[in-house]
C-alpha cells in the first residue's frame, strides 16, 4: 500500500504558505511512508521532537485497481471511495526543508501523520469535484473547502501519478489542502465531515 499527496493544490492555502496566489507548473507528489496511516478513530500523539504540527484536512481517494499510464479520461475507473483525512505536518521541519531545498519525508511521513476517515462509496456522490469538507477541532469549525476548488483535479493527479508509480488497489491519494491550516495541541477533540456526515473523529494526545 503506497500513500501519495499533493501540495499546494489550493490556491489561498499557497499564499498562507509563501504570500502568494499561485498555481504549480505540474503537480506536487511526495509519499508517506505506510506506518504514517492512522485509522479506526486511534489518538494521534504528537511527537515531541515538533514544535508545531499543523492539521491539513484533506479529501482522500481510494485506488481499486492496477493501473499503469493512465489516461485523465479513465482515471475514475481506478478509484471507488473518498473519505476525509489529515495530512499532520511537522511545521518548523517543513519551513527548514523548503529553504534548504531537502525533502519532505521526515515532515510529513513520520509515524501517524496520515489520519484517515471512514470511506464512503464515490457512487454516493454526483461529482467528485464538487465535495464540501470541514474540520472541527473542540467543537469549532477551523477549515473547510470544496474540492471545486483543486488546482489539479482528482483524475488528473491519477493520470499524473501513474506515469512515474504503478497504481494498486489500496493505495490513497491525499488530494490536497485548502486555506486554514494550524496546529494542534494535547488533548483537542477533531471531527472530519464531508458533506453532512461525519467521518472522522479522534483525539490528540
Amino acid at each position: 500500500m503506497k500513500i501519495f499527496a499533493v501540495g499546494m493544490n489550493y490556491i489561498q492555502h499557497n499564499k498562507e504558505l509563501d504570500g502568494a496566489l499561485y498555481k504549480p507548473e505540474k503537480p506536487v507528489i511526495f509519499t508517506k511512508a505506510d506506518s504514517a496511516l492512522l485509522k479506526d478513530h486511534k489518538p494521534f500523539f504528537i511527537p515531541d521532537w515538533s514544535e508545531q504540527v499543523d492539521y491539513e484536512t484533506e479529501l482522500v481517494v481510494r485506488i481499486c485497481r492496477l493501473g499503469k499510464s493512465i489516461p485523465e479520461r479513465f482515471a475514475h475507473r481506478y478509484y471507488d471511495a473518498v473519505t476525509v483525512g489529515i495530512d499532520f505536518t511537522a511545521r518548523d521541519m517543513q519551513r527548514e526543508a523548503r529553504e534548504k531545498g531537502l525533502p519532505w519525508e521526515l515532515c510529513k511521513g513520520f509515524d501517524g501523520s496520515a489520519v484517515i476517515g471512514d470511506w464512503q462509496p464515490i457512487s454516493n456522490y454526483r461529482d467528485i469535484q464538487a465535495l464540501h469538507f470541514h474540520l472541527d477541532i473542540n467543537g469549532q469549525k477551523v477549515q473547510e473547502g470544496c474540492s471545486c476548488d483543486m488546482l489539479y483535479k482528482v483524475d488528473e493527479l491519477v493520470s499524473y501519478i501513474s506515469q512515474f508509480f504503478t497504481l494498486k488497489t489500496g493505495d490513497l491519494l491525499y488530494t490536497g489542502t485548502p486555506v486554514g491550516v494550524g496546529p494542534v495541541k494535547i488533548d483537542d477533540h477533531i471531527e472530519g465531515w464531508l458533506e453532512d456526515k461525519k467521518v472522522l473523529e479522534f483525539n490528540c494526545k
